[in-house]
């Protein structure tokens, strides 16, 4: 291989009067970055390797270790950028796409940041949440357009499947094999204790999890993985994912290292075989055939599971969600272009796909305008990172959302953005034993379940500044929102005036 002589991006510094050798730096370090040298009698570090994934420097009992960004620089060129230099050098000397995790890093605009949330005072009183009742429960499904009534007169409360949630956030969608079998236990037992749901993704539903089924969507995407009768009637809805905002337009590859044992026999493919999903689903070209296949998931489950669609937030969102709605789905699923992966082309993650906020707004607007928004719920996802995040996206229009990045953080994701390399240090996006021991689930369900009762504490007291006391009243009150340093089109877009308005 053609050596790139690229100097690391990050350099592990340490201090020599601090460090007394310990060596745990070295056995907590996945990437072999840190050693014991016998002959110097100490230890030293080989940052050619280093992710900053911070594990040696929150282990190190003397504190002696920091992960620094090198100053090491190309001569300075605003088009040219050490970056693009540095894409250019790898690619030359390996001929390879390049793969990145996470979500999309570019200093794009951040619409969330330019949107502040309404108060009421006088005319309309604040709720005092500590006090007063405040519902956050919210239900996903088909909403009827008409009270129904026997030959009696009796309202007949049959209704469409619906998803109940004691607070509008459920964990996104990640795999069994993308991420460990602990980071999943984490996952499902913190969506059972909250009363809210989790996700398998593509990669099917361990054996061991099946239990966890009144809080579980599993997921069918277009390589089918793991995808069977028991399966379908396991979970509490199905969702068809047709995209995801990290990569939009392309499929899914998980490779054949991380198919081990339990992962080959869940994903049901060969163990070390790489699981590639394609592009599309081959039997979907158009929204008909989109029905086909939630009609046949619906019968398969007995009409008894509502049926999300995932899609990623593209140009015409808005049209494709329609389309949706009226293809017999009961929840649309839309993922921002900040969406998190496990591993993505960094050239499609970083440039392909729309900003979530906008997305949602002209979604929610278009179903509106054509008299069906009530036919579905929307659930948004996408670097949604704060309860003032979800906040903002529920008077966008949105009726729950999705969380994924701030999940795994919760779990002990520094955002090292390797999750493709399989050598987790924190034990999450990783199969390797001795790594996915390292996150604990009972740990992991607590701070996950910490987490979101914080959320949805300061839900219940933004709700409450805005005089509103239910979570139904905020969605799609754009009243309550106020733009700031946003163009007359992106407040248009969005539906929401100006502050000062």
């Amino acid at each position: 291989m053609i050596r790139d002589y690229l100097y690391p991006e990050y350099e592990a510094v340490r201090n020599p009067d601090l460090c007394i050798g310990c060596r745990a730096c070295e056995r907590q370090c996945s990437n072999e970055v840190h050693r014991y040298d016998a002959d110097l009698g100490k230890m030293v570090s080989d940052s050619t390797s280093c992710v900053d994934c911070q594990r040696c420097v929150c282990l190190c009992p003397t504190h002696a270790l920091k992960i620094v960004k090198s100053d090491h620089t190309f001569k300075i060129n605003a088009n040219w950028t050490s970056e693009v230099i540095s894409d250019v050098i790898r690619q030359a000397g390996t001929g390879a796409v390049l793969l990145s995790a996470m979500g999309n890093p570019k200093e794009y605009p951040v619409y969330w940041d330019k949107m502040l949330i309404n108060a009421s005072q006088v005319t309309n009183p604040s709720i005092d949440p500590l006090r007063e009742p405040m519902e956050t429960k919210t239900y996903l499904g088909k909403k009827s357009s008409e009270i129904i009534r026997d030959r009696n007169g009796n309202i007949v409360p049959e209704t469409s499947p619906q998803l109940e949630l004691e607070t509008p956030i459920m964990f996104s969608a990640m795999s069994y094999g993308s991420i460990s079998y602990n980071a999943h236990k984490s996952l499902a037992t913190a969506a059972e204790e909250l009363g809210i749901l989790y996700n398998t993704g593509e990669g099917g539903l361990h054996e061991d999890f099946y239990q966890y089924g009144p809080n579980t969507i599993v997921q069918v995407a277009s390589g089918r993985f793991g995808v069977h009768e028991d399966y379908l009637n396991a979970g509490a809805a199905i969702e068809i994912k047709m995209g995801q905002g990290a990569k939009p337009g392309i499929g899914g590859h998980l490779p054949g290292e991380k198919i081990v044992d339990d992962i080959s026999k869940t994903r049901m493919i060969p163990e070390g075989t790489d699981a590639i999903s394609p592009a599309p689903h081959h039997d979907i070209y158009s929204i008909e055939d989109l029905r086909q296949l939630v009609f046949s998931l619906k019968e398969a489950s007995d009409y008894k599971k509502p049926v999300i669609v995932k899609i990623a937030a593209v140009h015409n969102v808005a049209a494709i969600a329609s389309g949706i709605a009226r293809s017999g789905a009961d929840i649309i699923a839309i993922d921002g272009y900040r969406g998190g992966t496990g591993a993505a082309p960094k050239r499609i993650r970083d440039n392909v796909g729309i900003p979530i906020e906008l997305a949602l707004a002209s979604v929610d607007q278009r179903l509106r305008d054509e008299g069906i928004r009530d036919a579905v719920s929307v659930v948004v996802g996408g670097s949604i990172r704060s309860s003032a995040d979800v906040v903002k996206a529920i008077a966008l229009g949105a009726d729950a959302v999705y969380i994924a990045t701030s999940a795994l953080i919760a779990l002990g994701c520094h955002l090292c953005r390797s999750c493709q390399a399989g050598k987790c240090n924190w034990g999450i996006a990783t199969q390797v034993p001795e790594l996915v021991k390292r996150l604990n689930p009972a740990d992991g369900k607590e701070r996950l379940v910490n987490l979101v009762h914080a959320w949805t504490h300061e839900i219940k007291e933004m709700m409450g500044g805005m005089g509103i006391n239910s979570i139904e009243a905020l969605r799609g009150n754009r009243l309550m929102l106020r733009g700031i340093g946003l163009t007359d089109k992106e407040l248009q877009i969005l539906g929401i005036k100006h502050a000062g308005e």
